[in-house]
Formats: C-alpha cells, structure tokens, sequence
C-alpha cells in the first residue's frame, strides 16, 4: 500500500565527515547516499583503534570548518576555518590547524562510496525535532540533527518516523520514482549537544532524547532505487 505522508521540507549534505553541511535544493539520490555526502573524512594518524577518522564527538571545533567550492567542483576545494581563513581541501596547511586543535597529526581522506555511521540516508521529520527542542529548552535548529532529508509531515506528530522502520520511503509517486528501505531508528551520539555554530555543548539535548525516546531521533534507509530529490517533493510510505 502506497500512503503519501509529507513532502521534502529541506535537504542537507556533508562533504567533509562532521564537518558543516551545505543546504540543497536539489540533490542526486545514488547507490551511496545523496551524491557528494561524506566522501570526505579527517583520518588520525598513527591511530590504532577500529575507527580511524576524527569526528565533531572528538573535536567539536570541526562543525565549525564549512567546505567550500571553486568553479562548480563535485568536491569541495577548500575549507573556511572558524576564523574565516579558507584553506585548500588536501594542503598541508588545513591538515596542521586540525591537528594542532585535536592534539595529534590527522590527514584528509577521499572515500570514493563515503563514510557512514549506520546508513547512507539519515531522515527526520520537523516535528520530532521541534518536540525534541522545546522540551529541551533550547531554540530549534535542525543542524544539530545533520539530517539528509527534512520532513514536513502531512499528519504531524512526534516520531512518527518510528513507524516506517520496515518500510519504504518513495520521494515521488511514480514506479521509477527514487526510493529508500527504512531499516533503523537513529540512535544518537554527543554530536547533538553541539552549537553548529559556537561548539559549545548542552547535554540537555542528549538527556532529552535519552529520557523521551530511548536514545533515538528520526530513522536510517538503504536506498533502492536511484533519482533526483527536491524540495517540495512528495513522500510516500510503502507498506
């Protein structure tokens, strides 16, 4: 059964692995994400654990670096530090201002299919977040949430993303239309207690979270068929 619940009420993506995202109005769904997403990553050197790369939960600093492109390049060609110096992707420069913050030599990586978390489309609706950040007591932004795909829901409620975990979502209601299976709630990380724009923290957020909904906040998807999303465009559930 094919139900529409909402349209795309914004799109994100994040060139460079915790580092800021960029707002779309248009994105290419492919095998691997939104095109462009996370195919960028800071790895730390001489770092022996199972997880190499270095995130915002390390150095919250790094949601304050925002990619930055010349001459319509697919990858960013340069970052802007906090401090507005714009630095290029790969140079020796931008490696050494990362390290010196983090305490240890890191290196930008290319992933050619990206690094994820737990998937490759992380989506959330508007009004988990607004419930979420009211009861925080915090003003809402949805960059504390690093969402691909923003949902404005046509029946809102809180959440309700819980329920689609098992189905699909179809971004458009044709049979070539682009589509993702939905196979997990997001289960969130100390990310979401970080000010996108200053780093400081406020564990009220995570406490939140924690407290009203089990550690978890809008769903991952796997996607299944490729295509072009838009802002403003329909969704509909598959059950």
């Amino acid at each position: 059964m094919l139900t529409e619940i909402g349209q795309i009420e914004a799109l994100f993506r994040y060139p460079v692995k915790s580092m800021a995202g960029e707002r779309l109005d248009a994105a290419e769904l492919g095998w691997h994400g939104l095109e462009g997403d996370r195919r960028l990553a800071l790895r730390k050197l001489n770092d022996p654990t199972g997880f190499p790369f270095l995130t915002a939960g390390k150095l919250p600093d790094l949601l304050r670096f925002a990619p930055h492109r010349e001459n319509g390049a697919d990858l960013p060609t340069h970052i802007r530090t906090p401090e507005g110096e714009l630095l290029p992707v790969f140079g020796e420069e931008l490696a050494a201002e990362i390290g010196r913050r983090h305490g240890a030599p890191v290196q930008m990586m290319h992933l050619k299919h990206g690094i994820f978390d737990d998937g490759a489309v992380s989506v959330i609706a508007l009004d988990t977040i607004d419930e979420i950040m009211q009861l925080a007591s915090q003003t809402p932004d949805v960059r504390r949430f690093r969402p691909n795909v923003l949902v404005r829901l046509l029946r809102p409620a809180p959440f309700q993303e819980d329920e689609w975990v098992g189905c699909a979502l179809s971004f458009g209601g044709g049979d070539d239309a682009p589509a993702i299976s939905v196979t997990m709630r997001d289960i969130r990380c100390a990310m979401l207690n970080y000010d996108p724009d200053t780093a400081t923290s406020a564990p009220e957020m995570m406490k939140t979270v924690v407290r009203i909904h089990q550690n978890t906040a809008g769903v991952y998807g796997t996607v299944t068929r490729i295509g072009r999303l838009a802002v403003g465009q329909p969704i509909f559930l598959r059950t």
